[in-house]
């Protein structure tokens, strides 16, 4: 463990970031899936300042009930406060904690990374928004725009109607979809909106993601029994239905659907396509308006041939340089190296390290925040 922290000072040397830490995380038997989450969620700087800060505002945390925020929260104020800048954290409070309000991550069985994110993320949400409805109860009073207890900025309402509570983990991850459906006989377009925290893509052989977006984004078409209620026409009507992002999130998580029901099998299998993630990305075919240009920042990797066994570990870009964090072992790599994670051009291939979960900032929100 001191050897590959060791090692790790010596290959940044004076390019060793100010006040950065490069701590691996100890495995709990099979919590990997958590590891290279919470590697990714670590370096996604916006998130952890914002989590940092809600931490500082809490004024008494002896006094605050435990939750899964606020055991993130000290697991990553452990991190950025270690006197060392290299070495391995145990997060046996959160993992405890994630275990317990989740019987599916109870057992010591191969987990679902993107499950795992999806869970906590949404999780936190829930905790943001129960603290603020609660603070709100006590302190009538104050303006829609103040700011409450914890750090949490309450949404204004738009004047048209009262927007849902945005928390800063939306800030963040949430992006919103926009689900268009054009009746083919009177040409009445509906529009519905929904939210997103991650985009799940689904994935082609020798693909990009910029054509897995494309695809995403593709017209539809609605006929034979998936026929369209076109309330205007008051009857079922063919239809085209396309799916756009309406607004992008700064933090654009993107899952490639990896584990696919073959209903032929009665299970599932693990596609290794190769699929290409480039380490700029554009967002064109999707948007309205501009292009929407992101950086990528972090990359959870499966390694193994199978759905129901594997590892997981994570890429992530700190400062400029590349690390890569196994559990405890973090190294420093190659920019290339990231490359090896696109999957396989042919099926069965020696390689088995295949990009998962993808995460990309917005080049623009480094100015907004």
């Amino acid at each position: 463990m001191g050897a590959t922290g060791s090692k790790l000072e010596k290959a940044l040397g004076d390019q060793f970031p100010e006040g950065e830490r490069y701590f691996g995380l100890e495995n709990f038997g099979n919590t990997c899936y958590c590891n290279s989450v919470l590697q990714a969620l670590y370096f996604c700087v916006p998130f952890r300042e914002q989590l940092l800060e809600y931490y500082g505002n809490i004024k008494n945390p002896g006094d605050i009930e435990e939750n899964l925020l606020t055991c993130l929260a000290e697991l990553f104020m452990q991190i950025s406060t270690q006197k060392k800048k290299t070495g391995v954290i145990a997060p046996k409070r959160f993992v405890q904690r994630v275990k317990k309000e989740n019987e599916l991550f109870r057992g010591y069985m191969h987990q679902d990374a993107h499950e795992f994110l999806n869970f906590l993320l949404n999780e936190l949400v829930d905790i943001l928004e129960k603290e603020v409805s609660s603070a709100k109860g006590s302190k009538e009073h104050s303006s829609p725009s103040e700011k409450i207890p914890n750090g949490i900025h309450v949404a204004q309402a738009n004047g048209v109607r009262k927007e849902p509570l945005v928390t800063w983990v939306h800030k963040n991850f949430q992006g919103i979809l926009t689900n268009e459906t054009k009746c083919l006989r009177c040409e009445t377009v509906t529009a519905r909106d929904e939210t997103f925290l991650d985009l799940s893509l689904d994935i082609e052989q020798n693909s990009s993601i910029t054509s897995c977006l494309k695809n995403f984004s593709s017209t539809e078409t609605l006929n034979a029994e998936d026929k369209f209620f076109c309330d205007k026409c008051c009857s079922l009507q063919e239809a085209q239905k396309r799916m756009k992002i309406k607004k992008p999130p700064h933090i654009l998580v993107i899952h490639l659907k990896r584990f696919k029901y073959m209903e032929q099998l009665g299970r599932y299998k693990k596609l290794s396509y190769r699929v290409v993630f480039p380490l700029e990305l554009k967002l064109t075919n999707t948007m309205e308006d501009a292009d929407c240009e992101y950086s990528l920042f972090g990359v959870v990797v499966h390694v193994g041939s199978g759905p129901n066994h594997g590892h997981y570990v994570s890429l992530v870009k700190s400062h400029n340089h590349w690390l890569f964090f196994d559990d405890e072992n973090v190294e420093m790599i190659d920019e290339s190296a990231v490359q090896t994670s696109f999957g396989s051009a042919q099926e069965y291939a020696s390689n088995t390290d295949h990009g998962y979960i993808l995460f990309y900032e917005s080049l623009a929100s480094n100015n907004d925040h």
